[in-house]
């Protein structure tokens, strides 16, 4: 018979997190940036441990005022073509991690970014919204925003924020 301490050292850890976590649908807003690839890699490896589906979502912003609100007539704006765009750029994103045994879905949607997130983890009805942060302070965050904070502020579900500097676990 095993003590204690011999059954913690043999225990398959993996087997017992997703009794504790749950996990079946990831929702990773994808601006193509450096961060959201990272969240991505996070993404691929939870699915890995947990065996869950992977939701990859871009939105593309309409065109703005600089007080914020929408142009009446946006000459320069073809969301139509930005959509599909961002369609065929998640497409290859996706195809950059196939051979896991995990699966893929990815949506492009027009709107306001952390409104659309949000909007679309409550229907899609995830699990976890992982999201990564440029880690912008001061005036910049003032200036620009954070669609990471917004989408933690709003989020139907927990959301894991990925940072530029933090210890790489991946």
């Amino acid at each position: 018979m095993k003590t204690a301490a011999q059954r913690i050292q043999t225990a398959d850890t993996i087997d017992l997190v997703p009794q504790i976590l749950p996990l079946k649908k990831i929702l990773v807003p994808i601006d193509f940036s450096p961060m959201s690839k990272k969240a991505f890699q996070y993404a691929v490896r939870f699915a890995e441990q947990f065996g869950c589906e992977i939701v990859l979502l871009h939105v593309v912003e309409p065109m703005t005022a600089i007080a914020g609100t929408p142009l009446a007539v946006d000459i320069f704006a073809q969301p139509e073509e930005d959509t599909a765009a961002a369609k065929a750029e998640l497409a290859c994103l996706a195809a950059t991690s196939r051979n896991h045994r995990h699966s893929f879905t990815s949506a492009a949607r027009t709107g306001h970014a952390p409104n659309e997130i949000t909007k679309a983890a409550k229907e899609l009805d995830v699990d976890l919204i992982m999201i990564g942060t440029h880690g912008y302070t001061s005036w910049r965050h003032l200036c620009i925003g954070s669609t990471a904070e917004r989408v933690v502020r709003t989020a139907p579900c927990t959301v894991l924020v990925v940072r530029e500097k933090e210890h790489e676990f991946v």
